[in-house]
């Protein structure tokens, strides 16, 4: 039984012929606290037991898979102590790995390519790999000692564009061979190229007579040309001063030809042999005259060096 008091409602209760009134209960407004639910067991995954190895600290080698510690990769010249497999390094890295402490001139280290054909997002290329590889372009030329030979050296930066041969490129190599040939110098040129410069067309593929035109004067003055293949060199570099030298030398493993073998491959239509474009083929096919590990090219090439310059010598006596 309800009765209304007031504005309150109230209840009725009976209870032995008694009547009990009750003002009727309010249900809270806030929310009760509740305990946390109890974890069920075996419910979370279980820690893996494998550590994360911190980045910047090993490298897996992609030819045997084995983990380098990156010093040790390093003191090895980016060569795997496993497989011998060659790793990619920097123009800078390789002319530290065979000049003499402080003997290295750098030749025109300012000269920058210029978008003479306005070519399509070609300037925010050259602007991207000049911030990456701290060059202004894909080679570094100069006068060096390499024991105690006095040489004019050229390393191609694979990783400014490619490694591609613009008007930059032939430029400056021309300029590092005429000058060694003034000052009866030889020439080493090592070569990390995709080949010629496609933002810069006829430009660039104008490097390749003018490179030659002025290996022929150095051959001229009887001075050793040493080309030197790492990585990859296709194209117009390979189809030029990279197959010029009078020692032809190749990193194991490099990768070397004129056109890709997909490209080779689809137009005639025919299986390549295994190993094709490698250098281990081509030294067999006599392209090349050796293959020589990274760590030991600074002692092969003073090896060479003393004989041909034994040669000159006793040639001009």
């Amino acid at each position: 039984m309800s009765m209304n008091i007031g504005t309150t409602t109230v209840f009725a209760k009976k209870s032995l012929g008694v009547e009990i009134i009750e003002p009727a209960l309010t249900p809270p407004t806030h929310k009760i606290p509740t305990l946390p639910a109890k974890p069920k067991l075996g419910s979370s995954k279980p820690k893996s037991k494998r550590r994360d190895i911190p980045e910047g600290l090993w490298t897996k080698c992609p030819k045997c898979n084995t983990m380098i510690f990156d010093k040790e990769l390093d003191e090895n010249l980016k060569v795997c102590p496993k497989c011998n497999h060659h790793f990619p390094i920097t123009a800078r890295e390789r002319i530290h790995s065979l000049v003499e402490t402080c003997t290295f001139e750098e030749m025109d280290a300012d000269m920058s390519s210029v978008d003479i054909l306005k070519f399509a997002s070609y300037e925010s290329k050259l602007e991207r790999d000049r911030k990456a590889t701290l060059l202004k372009d894909a080679v570094v030329t100069g006068l060096c000692k390499i024991g105690a030979h006095r040489v004019g050296l050229g390393v191609m930066e694979f990783g400014f564009m490619g490694g591609s041969m613009g008007s930059v490129v032939g430029e400056k190599l021309t300029r590092l061979i005429e000058r060694s040939t003034e000052k009866g110098l030889p020439v080493i040129i090592i070569s990390a190229s995709g080949g010629a410069r496609m933002q810069e067309g006829a430009f660039s593929l104008m490097q390749m007579a003018k490179t030659s035109g002025a290996l022929a004067y150095h051959a001229q003055r009887r001075l050793p040309y040493l080309s030197i293949l790492t990585q990859s060199d296709y194209g117009g570099v390979m189809a030029s001063y990279a197959s010029l030298g009078d020692l032809i030398l190749a990193e194991p493993g490099a990768l070397i030809g004129f056109a890709g073998p997909r490209v080779i491959k689809d137009t005639t239509q025919a299986e390549l042999p295994p190993g094709f474009q490698t250098a281990e083929f081509l030294l067999d096919h006599g392209l090349i005259d050796a293959i020589i590990s990274r760590r030991e090219m600074k002692e092969q090439l003073i090896t060479y060096l003393d004989f041909m310059g034994s040669g000159k010598k006793a040639a001009a006596s």
